[in-house]
């Protein structure tokens, strides 16, 4: 299917819905669900603010909501508050989509939408069980669209920020699973990434903690291309960091794995 057909059949689709509350986490899914539907039905705008969050997302979610005039709603999901999410167990994901979900469906009462896609479906996706608990409905699986889909989307509406957004999970997923999840250690993840990206200019990177050690990860060609002295002055810095906030662990660097933080088998 081409974009223009894709973009149609999605505008078709959300116009069916008299009026949505749309879980916007500030990515690139959810952002463009949002510009879609504000042309296709009423749209309310949820935006949960979280240590887990970077400020980036939130200020995005802000500047569109604005020049666009979505009705927009901050809300604290308290997952925070929630020790089955602390724990950070493999499902973690779930109690965040159940704190989130459950706090957007209290106060909106309307049809809650999410910007999951195809490609979702294919991995270990908790917070799909806790949307389905609540009644989520998800528009880009319904009109079988997959991430590309979606930036092609965003690049055909002119939303080229939007299109070139790196995929950026929430800062919870850098902690290795089982390892209680610390807003204070998470806003270490954040400046640890914004000071990579500042100095290497990376397309992809992940600031992991792990039981052992600190991981960063890039992608492959910013890792080949990083020497040793670089290595040893970034992860200085990274070190220092860290100790900050009472973790003090050796810091390696390495080449970007999907998903590395997290371990399945301690569910």
């Amino acid at each position: 299917m081409k974009t223009p057909d894709f973009t149609d059949k999605l505008s078709k689709h959300l116009s069916e819905f008299s009026s949505v509350a749309i879980a916007v986490s500030g990515g690139v899914d959810s952002m463009t669900l949002a510009c879609v539907a504000h042309e296709a039905t009423a749209i309310v705008v949820y935006h949960a603010v979280s240590p887990a969050v970077p400020f980036e997302a939130t200020d995005r979610v802000r500047r569109y909501s604005a020049v666009r005039g979505w009705a927009l709603e901050i809300i604290d999901a308290g997952e925070f508050e929630d020790q089955a999410y602390v724990a950070n167990p493999a499902n973690r994901c779930y109690f965040c989509k159940n704190n989130l979900y459950g706090t957007i469906v209290s106060a909106a009462g309307m049809q809650v939408l999410s910007g999951t896609n195809t490609d979702d479906l294919g991995d270990y996706r908790p917070g799909l069980k806790a949307a389905a608990k609540y009644g989520v409905r998800h528009p880009f699986v319904e009109c079988g669209i997959d991430k590309n889909g979606i930036r092609a989307i965003a690049t055909q509406l002119g939303l080229t920020d939007l299109a070139e957004l790196p995929s950026a999970p929430c800062l919870s997923s850098r902690i290795e699973t089982g390892l209680p999840i610390q807003a204070p250690i998470l806003a270490v993840v954040h400046r640890v990434e914004k000071l990579v990206r500042d100095r290497l200019h990376p397309s992809t990177v992940r600031c992991r903690v792990r039981a052992q050690d600190i991981v960063v990860e890039m992608d492959e060609r910013t890792f080949k291309n990083t020497n040793n002295e670089e290595r040893i002055k970034l992860g200085s810095t990274v070190g220092d960091y860290f100790d900050e906030v009472g973790v003090n662990r050796p810091v390696r660097f390495s080449a970007y794995r999907r998903g590395s933080a997290f371990i399945r088998v301690a569910s």
